[in-house]
């Protein structure tokens, strides 16, 4: 980085603990955190800065003396040559493995042991939480095929996925779409296929087209097989929008569990509209493996420093979906965040550093929801705030934060209090190396959902997936204007070719820079002030706890 960069870097840190007190403000005369050894720092901890900066006087009266100089050294230990490593681990064990890294599969397996042994290595407290969850993949690649009123093939991955959990079928017959709302209305309303009676008058045999709205895939699958259809074939409602406000692009969904035994995938709109024409006959075909009872894990790896009443965590989840080796999703969030704990693993933390690397979660969240369901509310509390990363290497990125304050005023409301805390911080890192970014909402389609729920603070970094990038974005990011931010989403070319290197440096020294600052702060977005100096401590710090079923692992509320 640029001397001019890392200056402003420092400054903008001071700065954040100057507008966001709850960040690092403490009692004065509180004593430093002792230098933890390792070559990491360029100054000592007995102030802000090493021989003073501009910066400095930005901090309160009575700020803690949290060695912010050692969070851009920390920051400039964690190499980008040593993440890429990880990814190309990644990679071989996909290609060892069927080409896959899912949930449930010897790929996965793999990748949890790679993960969890470097872990072990470097000192931490691994432990593997299993969990039982239903388990899919299509055996054969799907088929849909117009057969009249003219041939036509639909691309897989572009035109049309299997739905998680569709059964399995091959079946040609007419297409009778069910309560369709063509052209869409403004904004999203569609009911199409939400009740019993939208079947009313159905022909047994055929295939139903349904839009999406207002309920579940699995609700509307479920009705359509009740009604004596073949076949479902979901679209996307039609509504034009930005990122996943988009209701025109590709639906990828899941119906919660396997609770259909026809076949069902997702379309387009426009596949949707196209298959709504009258006289329109179909060909669907899917075979797919679904286990209800296949087990997988969670690897969750906990610092032996720092107060364990005080915990900060940061998660990435670690499967592939079983169409490709997910190298963008999600190995770029796994590799930043496992080489980041690596690199952290010498450090005397003022507070207890957690990492997960989360199991199923191409499968509805399943392995985060399973571990903040099954924590006790005692140790839920002791989580003061959750950082999640989740492709941070999109090829045509943006470089988005998670909305914690609800600025942008779009979508999901803001986070639990001291998420706005966590996205200032991100936005000070961004602003001091003269990078653009933007507020990407709480969907609810990553890791985050479950501790938000809980209401606990988060906050990450996100590049994009298969949204499409405006012209306002290119100008801003650079990129391709029009074209997905990760063209490989969900499809076997996301291998080490899909990543962008610039983007997974520049969000791995995010994750670094929250990680350090986090790690040594008083006080923490999810409350609680520190005590004095806290040295190593012992206890499970809330990985001690059953690893039953989860109940509410369908998480079918994503899917409308």
């Amino acid at each position: 980085m640029r001397a001019r960069a890392s200056r402003g870097l420092l400054a903008a840190i001071a700065a954040v603990s100057a507008m966001v007190p709850a960040v690092c403000a403490g009692p004065a005369g509180a004593a430093p955190a002792p230098e933890p050894s390792g070559g990491f720092f360029t100054g000592s901890f007995t102030g802000p800065f090493a021989g003073g900066s501009a910066g400095e006087a930005a901090l309160p009266p009575g700020a803690s003396p949290v060695p912010w100089a050692g969070a851009e050294a920390f920051r400039k230990s964690i190499k980008v040559p040593a993440v890429r490593r990880h990814l190309l681990r990644l990679q071989r064990i996909a290609d060892d493995h069927g080409g896959i890294r899912a949930s449930g599969t010897p790929g996965f397996d793999a990748s949890a042991a790679y993960v969890a042994g470097l872990l072990r290595a470097a000192g931490y407290r691994v432990t593997l939480q299993e969990f039982e969850f239903p388990f899919f993949r299509d055996v054969d690649p799907p088929v849909l095929e117009r057969v009249a009123p003219a041939a036509r093939t639909y691309e897989r991955g572009k035109d049309f996925r299997t739905m998680t959990y569709s059964g399995s079928g091959d079946v040609t017959a007419p297409v009778q779409g069910v309560d369709l709302a063509l052209p869409p209305s403004p904004a999203p309303s569609s009911t199409s296929g939400c009740e019993a009676s939208d079947f009313a008058g159905f022909t047994r045999g055929n295939i139903a087209l349904i839009q999406r709205g207002t309920c579940s895939f699995q609700v509307k699958a479920e009705l359509a097989q009740a009604a004596g259809a073949a076949g479902v074939i979901l679209f996307n409602e039609g509504q034009a929008g930005e990122g996943p406000d988009d209701r025109r692009v590709l639906l990828n969904g899941t119906l919660g569990a396997p609770t259909v035994d026809i076949p069902v995938v997702g379309t387009t709109f426009a596949v949707g509209e196209e298959l709504a024409a009258a006289g329109t006959t179909a060909t669907l075909t899917t075979k797919t493996e679904s286990d209800p009872h296949r087990r997988t894990r969670n690897v969750l790896a906990e610092s032996r420093w720092g107060d364990p009443e005080r915990v900060v965590m940061l998660g990435a989840h670690l499967d592939s979906v079983t169409d490709g080796p997910g190298i963008n999703d999600n190995g770029s969030g796994t590799a930043g965040v496992l080489e980041t704990a690596l690199g952290a693993s010498v450090l005397p933390t003022r507070n207890r550093l957690r990492f997960a690397f989360w199991g199923a979660e191409e499968l509805g969240l399943l392995g985060s929801q399973h571990y903040v369901s099954t924590l006790p509310a005692a140790e839920r509390a002791k989580i003061k705030l959750y950082l999640n990363f989740d492709m941070i290497a999109s090829p045509n990125h943006i470089f988005g934060i998670y909305d914690g304050d609800d600025s942008d005023r779009v979508g999901a409301p803001a986070g639990p209090p001291g998420s706005d805390r966590i996205e200032k911080l991100f936005e000070s890192y961004f602003t001091a190396l003269d990078l653009p970014y933007k507020g990407t909402d709480f969907t609810g389609r990553s890791d985050y959902g479950p501790f938000i729920q809980a209401g606990i603070p988060a906050g990450g970094l996100f590049t994009g997936a298969e949204g499409i990038k405006t012209e306002e974005e290119a100008a801003a990011f650079g990129g391709e204007a029009g074209v997905a931010y990760d063209k490989c989403y969900h499809q076997r070319c996301d291998t080490i070719a899909n990543v962008n290197d610039r983007a997974l440096g520049v969000n791995t020294g995010a994750i670094a820079t929250a990680a350090f600052v986090y790690a040594y702060a008083r006080t923490l977005p999810g409350g609680g002030a520190a005590p004095g100096t806290v040295q190593p401590g012992s206890g499970g710090g809330g990985l001690a706890h059953d690893h039953g079923q989860d109940p509410g692992h369908s998480h079918t509320g994503v899917s409308r």
